[in-house]
């Protein structure tokens, strides 16, 4: 796995064996990012379900402002810091080991890093159906859309397999479709929400106050800590 262009062109990439993420092939990020190129420039990125990065880094090395990554698999997360390191762009970039279920999408310390510009949305393929009013991803996505996570005219761009059916949130607008074999990459532009839209939205748009949203991130950090905790007692029994 590698950088394709910009200032880190051609640069190798860790990335993490197995079936826990699915690394995008070169040929389909170079004809993405040929469509994403005066998207990214100066923007503030979010890589959610961000495996090792290659999307998230790709995008800084094209001219991204910033790069906030989110993924749970602690040996993802481990690759994906090694990743940020050998760029040197730890400046540059944040790396949270979160679960993207529970997170409140408001990482600490990170003063010019949010709201997002662009967020690239990566679920596992499996949990794509499930992507409706009332489930845990659909919420997901609704935090996603308050005033204080993205920017106002923010791009959303998810990638699915081929002919999947889901349903996001209203506040994510439909604008293209990208297919490439089996899979295929949408993209959704957040539009301003009228006044009787956002009462009737409430706190899950507007936002919860920042004890809730700390609570919530402890949660999705506690989560990962029984999952890393489980997953070693499994491999040593």
């Amino acid at each position: 796995m590698r950088i394709i262009r910009g200032r880190f062109g051609r640069r190798k990439l860790l990335s993490n064996p197995g079936d826990t993420t699915r690394p995008i092939t070169d040929k389909v990020k170079e004809s993405l990012f040929e469509y994403l190129e005066d998207e990214i420039q100066g923007m503030r990125v979010a890589d959610i379900f961000a495996g090792t990065g290659t999307i998230g880094l790709e995008s800084l090395s094209r001219g991204a402002n910033s790069v906030v990554f989110f993924e749970r698999d602690r040996k993802a997360v481990e690759l994906l810091r090694k990743n940020v390191a050998s760029l040197k762009v730890e400046d540059e970039t944040l790396c949270w080991a979160t679960d993207v279920l529970k997170t409140s999408f408001r990482p600490k310390n990170c003063e010019g890093m949010t709201p997002f510009d662009v967020a690239f949305f990566d679920p596992p393929y499996k949990m794509v159906p499930d992507i409706l009013p009332g489930k845990q991803l659909f919420k997901s996505l609704e935090r996603l859309a308050r005033e204080d996570v993205t920017s106002d005219d923010a791009l959303l761009v998810f990638r699915t397999p081929g002919r999947a059916e889901f349903q996001l949130p209203d506040a994510w607008r439909f604008e293209r479709k990208l297919e490439y074999s089996r899979m295929e990459v949408h993209w959704f532009r957040k539009q301003a929400q009228s006044a009787n839209d956002e009462a009737m939205l409430g706190e899950t748009q507007k936002g919860e106050s920042e004890p809730e949203d700390r609570a919530r991130d402890e949660a999705a950090e506690e989560s990962l800590d029984r999952l890393s905790e489980k997953t070693s007692t499994e491999s040593r029994a």
